[in-house]
């Protein structure tokens, strides 16, 4: 694909700490890029093995949502550093797994840290998530775990879903969903809250509530098939990142990270697991 600027300033750093060999970082973040999930928030220890156990569960409960099972072909649109694929490879067999990503150094990680097992076949693909370079009906289930915030554009992407996936296959991923009522708030305010957010995160959508989405996956042709609430299960990842931020020389407050725990923990921002299914003809 031809080259494009990629700004990914939380990945940066992440590339840096690698390069500087940060154990606790690449422990972190190194094979997952997103938050945690725990069954029980109250157990979190705030260990970096119970962080990346976290990681490591948010990627399995988004892939069973899309229903992943033995000797499907599944792609996996955002991969990072292909963490999501090794996880299917590792639990099922005879898969063909692709991991798409924009930014070549991801692709880079992934292809040098994850090796397919279980006679599964694994590929990792330089595109954009809004133009997808594969045929139609191609895959059983498509997934986007904890970025589609950074795509372009969500019709696009629900639309290249849609045509990608085989009658009767699967789109599931997460997302920061912010409620209704709080949607104006963050339009007013978005002068004040953008800055902190496209200086760590880059890029980010994150306008787009549940009904929105309904009505999008509707207008595509999906059928909703799950709607999951797991913002308390999530909330363990804010301490955890904030004890990190402290081990950074001259560390300073990050603001984002801030702003993201407070409207998570007053739920005014919901962190859903979304799955929706195509027709079957």
């Amino acid at each position: 694909m031809q080259n494009q600027k990629i700004e990914l300033p939380y990945f940066d750093q992440l590339f840096e700490d690698i390069r500087q060999g940060k154990t606790e970082v690449i422990k972190s973040f190194g094979h997952h890029v997103h938050w945690g999930y725990w069954q029980n928030p109250t157990t979190a220890d705030g260990s970096i093995d119970d962080f990346a156990n976290a990681t490591e569960n948010l990627t399995r409960r988004v892939c069973d949502a899309g229903g992943a099972s033995d000797g499907q072909r599944i792609l996996d649109c955002g991969c990072g550093f292909g963490g999501t694929i090794a996880s299917l490879s590792d639990r099922f067999t005879n898969m063909h797994l692709v991991g798409l990503n924009i930014d070549s150094r991801q692709l880079q990680r992934a292809k040098e840290l994850v090796q397919p097992r279980n006679s599964n076949h694994i590929e990792f693909i330089e595109a954009d998530a809004c133009q997808l370079p594969f045929a139609d009906n191609s895959f059983d289930l498509v997934l986007a775990v904890e970025c589609i915030f950074h795509f372009p554009s969500r019709q696009k992407f629900f639309q290249e879903a849609w045509r990608v996936l085989k009658p009767g296959g699967k789109l599931a991923f997460c997302d920061f969903v912010p409620q209704e009522a709080f949607l104006p708030f963050m339009q007013l305010g978005s002068y004040f809250i953008k800055p902190f957010l496209s200086n760590f995160f880059g890029y980010v959508d994150s306008n787009i509530t549940l009904s929105a989405y309904r009505r999008l996956a509707q207008t595509t042709g999906f059928t909703s098939i799950l709607e999951e609430d797991i913002t308390l299960n999530t909330l363990p990842t804010y301490p955890f990142l904030r004890q990190l931020q402290s081990t950074r020389e001259n560390a300073q407050p990050d603001n984002s990270t801030v702003m993201a725990e407070w409207v998570s923990r007053l739920q005014l921002i919901r962190y859903l697991i979304l799955c929706y299914q195509r027709g079957r003809t």
